[in-house]
């Protein structure tokens, strides 16, 4: 049970990752970053949305609205700025899921799945970005392989 959970979210993972690239390379970056903070702050906003239907209380609520704004601070300097504050928002998530709505008192309102599925959906979409901004296939880097290239003759 628990490893399907793990497959989901990382196919979950898999699909954002793809939609992000293909969003950064063939449209813009600023696009596939948008998206990527996008997804980010909706899979915050889930825990508002739980919290919510439980009735737990509103300093739960108020708590969660602090994850969404974390969350979406880091987004939004992840568009701004560095796509690394989105590796890091999404690396960061899972402490989220796990610490306050796995085994903390999160529990009693939050569906098992979702936080063991977070896990492996944060955790590779945070990779792909890291990979794919430090590898240089989205973003400035890659505009400027592409420069290089040019200047040296050579095809992307």
């Amino acid at each position: 049970m628990v490893l399907d959970w793990l497959i989901n979210g990382a196919i979950g993972g898999a699909v954002v990752s793809l939609v992000a690239f293909v969003l950064s390379r063939f449209v813009h970056d600023v696009i596939g970053r948008v998206w990527l903070a996008f997804v980010l702050v909706a899979a915050a906003f889930f825990y508002l949305m739980f919290a919510s239907r439980a009735d737990a209380g509103t300093a739960w609520l108020i708590g969660e609205v602090v994850g969404i704004a974390i969350y979406g601070g880091m987004g939004v300097l992840g568009i701004r700025r560095s796509p690394m504050w989105l590796a890091a928002g999404w690396a960061l998530h899972p402490v989220w899921d796990m610490l306050l709505h796995h085994v903390g008192p999160g529990r009693s309102f939050t569906p098992e799945a979702y936080p063991v599925s977070c896990v492996s959906w944060d955790l590779l979409v945070a990779a792909y970005i890291a990979a794919a901004y430090g590898f240089g296939l989205v973003g400035g880097r890659r505009s400027g392989l592409r420069a290089e290239r040019a200047v040296r003759g050579t095809a992307l």
